[in-house]
């Protein structure tokens, strides 16, 4: 039930605990997704944050009441009978109030609330005397309701008229209702209807219906059933105008009806000396529900998108098919120069290198030296590799998985926030491609030789010595001819000498040898691009968790924490 309609009825009680919270909530809320927010709304939201720090930080306990209304709704006279003073002037010539008055109740220093507020008209109210016996006419009957509860900490403002010719003063009182903390709408039976005040002004104040109180002023020029019509229509409109629950107050400053039910919902408003918070919990829950159409109701788990076809096109602009092709073929070469025939090895020299041409690992297979070094040590080191320039249709192909990926990541998120998701994502424009090569150049291209190399080398090596074994027999023999000299006598297996034995076993078997080396040298290349396949792949993906996913899910998390943020602001 609201402080000031009802009866005795008291604010409900906002901590200040709970109003630091949600303020800084919404602060919160403002650092972690101000530039993908609505700008307007930002900006009037860091208003409202300021304003809470600040009123927050000001000291006592009072509640400052605005009556704010229309050129001639009588709102000076209404402040003049509460007063109990001729505080504001009144006169036929309008607009009159240019500047705040204020009406203070009680005996604390209220000069630093009324410095914050920029009021500098102001009247203590001396609560000794009899309330309302001034400039309300001698027409006006005794108060016929006892107020209970005291005033005391009540700051009363006479706003400038919100209709007013001068536009200084219409914005003199926007100002200073942005600031207080209990709204009174005084209106009167002329205009109590008036669209342009209904949509201009009591539209914005239907945020703070807790602290909103509509007055019928002028009641005496009404029948009592007219007053009973006008006031529901009034509380209808307000309900259009969503101030909920709306309740209407009638009063006349010439008889006295509805002054001292007036005060006593001033009175109910004063005590606790809760107003104040919940005017500004009032505020940042505003301001926290205007924010919150900015963001969506969740965000994709950048971990679970599919990233097959992201991860194959980076794979192919970073010329991995090329380089485990070089792979394939530097493997079955090296496996060449170590179980080949022994007298046909010679010819690898002629074969050129195809790691050094696309100048890439030289490893070796041997273990890395145990230093901690980077992507960019690498490319100082080694420079850029020589994998040709990924083609048009390779690039287009990024381009695409990119936007594939962005567009599952940012579905269903608002426009702004999509649009930062996409701009925080490296399509190959700027780091990209350098990452890609260094990630390659930094990839272990080799591994350790076979065990199978070794023993085959071996037994090449044990065949060749055979077939050697038997040429140099042959020659020797060859000598003894040419010289003519006695040939000593030949060992033979069978009917075949044994140097022919030796030389024949020697070159077939090796030969032999080789081509079933250089089969198992295909199956071994197959593996071992299949390997270094896989270091790539996990090379490639790393590259694409740091210029694509990561800034997507960087984006995500501030979405996320701006979302938590506004919904624990808005409670």
């Amino acid at each position: 039930m609201s402080p000031v309609r009802m009866g005795r009825a008291a604010v409900k009680s906002v901590s200040a605990a709970e109003l630091g919270a949600r303020t800084t909530e919404l602060s919160m809320a403002l650092v972690s997704g101000a530039d993908q927010l609505d700008p307007t709304q930002v900006q009037l939201a860091r208003r409202v944050v300021d304003k809470a720090v600040e009123r927050s930080g000001i000291g006592g306990e009072h509640t400052v009441v605005a009556l704010a209304g229309a050129t001639g709704s009588g709102k000076s006279s209404l402040f003049n009978a509460l007063v109990g003073a001729d505080v504001a002037t009144i006169g036929a010539r309008r607009p009159t109030t240019s500047r705040p008055t204020a009406g203070i109740w009680g005996d604390a220093d209220a000069s630093e609330l009324l410095d914050w507020l920029g009021v500098d008209e102001r009247h203590v109210v001396e609560t000794g005397a009899p309330s309302g016996s001034a400039g309300a006419g001698p027409s006006r009957a005794p108060a016929a309701v006892e107020v209970v509860g005291s005033l005391d900490g009540l700051v009363l403002l006479d706003l400038p008229d919100f209709d007013s010719r001068e536009l200084s003063h219409r914005r003199e009182a926007e100002r200073v209702l942005e600031l207080v903390d209990v709204f009174v709408w005084v209106t009167d039976p002329q205009k109590y209807a008036d669209a342009r005040l209904h949509d201009e002004f009591v539209s914005m104040l239907s945020q703070h219906d807790a602290v909103t109180l509509a007055v019928l002023n002028q009641s005496d020029r009404l029948t009592s059933e007219g007053v009973t019509t006008l006031s529901k229509d009034l509380a209808r409109l307000l309900v259009a105008d969503g101030v909920t629950d709306a309740k209407v107050l009638a009063t006349s400053t010439v008889t006295g009806n509805g002054i001292p039910e007036l005060k006593q919902r001033l009175a109910n408003a004063v005590a606790g000396h809760a107003a104040s918070r919940q005017r500004l919990k009032a505020d940042v829950v505003g301001a926290a529900v205007r924010l919150r159409p900015g963001v969506a109701d969740g965000e994709a788990d950048v971990g679970a998108i599919p990233r097959d076809e992201l991860d194959t096109s980076l794979a192919r602009a970073a010329g991995v098919p090329i380089v485990l092709d070089a792979v394939a073929r530097d493997y079955r070469r090296e496996a060449f120069a170590h179980t080949g025939w022994l007298f046909a090895r010679w010819t690898k020299g002629f074969a050129a290198d195809p790691l050094r041409r696309l100048r890439l690992d030289r490893t070796g297979g041997r273990p890395p030296i145990p230093v901690a070094i980077d992507g960019a040590d690498v490319r100082a080191v080694l420079g850029r590799s020589s994998i040709p320039a990924p083609t048009v249709s390779t690039v287009s192909a990024v381009d695409v998985a990119t936007r594939a990926f962005v567009r599952d990541a940012s579905q269903s998120l608002p426009v702004r926030w999509a649009q930062t998701v996409e701009d925080a994502v490296d399509r190959g424009e700027g780091n990209l491609t350098d990452a890609l090569d260094r990630a390659v150049i930094g990839t272990s291209l080799r591994a350790r030789r076979p065990v199978w190399w070794f023993s085959v080398n071996i037994i090449q090596w044990l065949l060749g010595l055979v077939a050697l074994v038997g040429l140099v027999w042959y020659a020797v023999l060859w000598g003894f001819a040419l010289l003519q000299l006695p040939r000593p006598e030949t060992p033979a297996v069978g009917i075949l000498p044994l140097p022919l034995v030796l030389l024949v076993v020697g070159v077939l078997l090796g030969l032999g040898l080789g081509v079933l080396a250089r089969f198992w040298a295909r199956v071994g290349a197959r593996h071992r691009r299949a390997v270094v396949g896989k270091r790539l792949s996990e090379s490639v993906a790393a590259v694409a968790d740091e210029h694509i996913l990561v800034p997507i899910d960087e984006v995500l998390m501030r979405h996320r924490e701006t979302r938590e943020h506004l919904d624990a602001a808005a409670g």
